[in-house]
C-alpha cells in the first residue's frame, strides 16, 4: 500500500474518531443536562411562602390525588405544580394520598414536599377546652379546631354505644372529658377523639388522685359531680377547696347540699342571679333542696381545679355559704343557720338595691 493511500485512510479514521468523540461529548452533555434538570426537579426548591416561614395546608380525609393538586395550586405556595406531579407519580404518591394538616416551610424542596405528604407527616393542632357546661358547647369548640363538624361530635357524645363501651352512663359521660390542652391531629375522627379522652381520663386519675378520692369517701365519678357544683358555685380557684369542704361537711352529716347551682341546672339557666322559693320545689333528681346526697351526675364539665379542690378539700366546720354582698365573687361562710341568715339578708338587700330580681 502506498504512502498516499495510508495517509488517506488515516485521515478517514481520524475524522471518524473526531465525529465519534463529538457525538459522545454531545451525548454526555445531554445526559449531564438531564441530570441537572432532574436534580432541580427533585431537590430544587418548590415552596415559596413569600415573607412567611411556615404556612398551614389542610387536606380533607380520603382525598384523591387530583384534589391534593388542586389544593396545592389554590394555596399559591407551589412554584412548579408540574414538577410536583412528575415526582409524586414516580414516588407512587397518588396511591398513598393521606389527609391531614401539614406545615409547609419556606424553600422546601420538591422531594421533601412529596415525602411529607406521602408519609402523612402532619402536624397536630392544639385543642384547648375549658369552662364548658354542655356537650353542645364542647362540639362547637372542637369543630373550630378539628375536621369533623359539630353535628358529628354531638351525635357521638350522645351515642349510647359509647356509654357502654367506656362504662359510663348518659348522665355522667361528660365526666370522662378532662378540660385541658391537647395535641391532636386535625383529621381525627369523633370516635378517635372520644377514645383519646378515655386515655386522658385514665391518665388523670392516677394512684395519687384515686387515693385522695378514697380518703374523701368518694368515687372518682362522685368527685367529678361535686367538682361540677363547686365550679358553678365559685369562679375563684383559691376559694374552691373551702367550698368543697363545706359540701363534704354537709354530706358527712346527712344534710341536703342545698346547692343553688343545681337549681340553675334544673332550670336550664346558669345566668340567673337569684333563686326563687318556687324554684326549690321543682321535681328533679338534681334538685339538692329536695333530695339528699349528690345529684345523679355532673351539672357541667368539671374543671381540673374543681376536681383537685374536692380531692384536697379544706377541713373546717362551715355548713352554710352565701355570696358576698359586695359582688366580688367570693362568699361568706357560716357554721350556724342564724349566722348564715344574717349573711343572706345582706346579700338579698343588695339584690333589691340593685334591682336584681332574677
Amino acid at each position: 500500500m502506498s504512502i498516499k493511500s495510508n495517509i488517506k485512510r488515516n485521515s478517514k479514521i481520524g475524522k471518524k474518531i473526531i465525529i465519534t468523540f463529538f457525538i459522545l461529548s454531545l451525548f454526555s452533555m445531554m445526559i449531564l443536562l438531564l441530570i441537572i434538570r432532574y436534580q432541580k426537579v427533585i431537590y430544587g426548591t418548590n415552596v415559596n411562602l413569600g415573607d412567611l416561614q411556615e404556612a398551614e395546608l389542610y387536606i380533607p380525609s380520603n382525598p384523591t390525588f387530583s384534589e391534593v393538586v388542586d389544593i396545592l395550586q389554590f394555596s399559591g405556595y407551589i412554584i412548579d405544580i408540574d414538577n410536583f406531579i412528575w415526582l409524586a407519580e414516580r414516588k407512587n404518591y397518588p396511591a398513598n394520598v393521606k389527609g391531614g394538616r401539614y406545615i409547609l416551610k419556606n424553600n422546601t424542596s420538591n422531594n421533601d414536599l412529596v415525602n411529607m405528604l406521602r408519609g402523612g407527616k402532619q402536624t397536630p393542632v392544639n385543642v384547648i377546652f375549658n369552662n364548658i357546661r354542655t356537650f353542645e358547647e364542647l362540639a362547637g369548640v372542637l369543630s373550630k379546631r378539628l375536621e369533623p363538624d359539630s353535628i358529628h361530635f354531638i351525635d357521638s357524645f350522645y351515642e349510647e354505644e359509647n356509654f357502654n363501651k367506656y362504662e359510663f352512663f348518659k348522665y355522667n359521660f361528660i365526666s370522662m372529658f378532662i378540660p385541658n390542652t391537647y395535641q391532636i391531629y386535625w383529621n381525627t375522627t369523633t370516635e378517635e377523639f372520644i377514645a383519646r379522652m378515655f386515655q386522658e381520663y385514665n391518665r388523670f386519675w392516677n394512684e395519687t388522685r384515686l387515693e385522695l378520692a378514697k380518703n374523701a369517701g368518694l368515687t372518682p365519678l362522685e368527685v367529678s359531680t361535686l367538682a361540677s357544683i363547686v365550679d358553678e358555685e365559685t369562679v375563684k380557684n383559691d376559694e374552691k377547696p373551702k367550698v368543697a369542704g363545706l359540701y363534704i361537711n354537709r354530706l358527712n352529716k346527712g344534710m341536703k347540699l342545698q346547692a343553688d347551682p343545681t337549681i340553675k341546672f334544673v332550670l336550664g339557666n346558669f345566668s340567673i342571679n337569684r333563686i326563687l322559693n318556687r324554684d326549690l320545689l321543682i321535681e328533679s333528681p338534681y334538685n339538692t333542696y329536695l333530695y339528699e346526697g349528690l345529684p345523679p351526675g355532673p351539672i357541667r364539665m368539671p374543671s381540673i381545679q374543681g376536681i383537685d379542690a374536692v380531692l384536697n378539700f379544706e377541713k373546717h366546720e362551715y355548713l352554710f355559704m352565701c355570696a358576698k354582698a359586695d359582688f366580688s365573687g367570693y362568699h361568706e361562710f357560716a357554721k350556724t343557720a342564724s349566722q348564715h341568715n344574717r349573711n343572706a339578708a345582706k346579700y338579698h338587700s343588695e339584690l333589691q338595691k340593685r334591682k336584681i330580681f332574677r
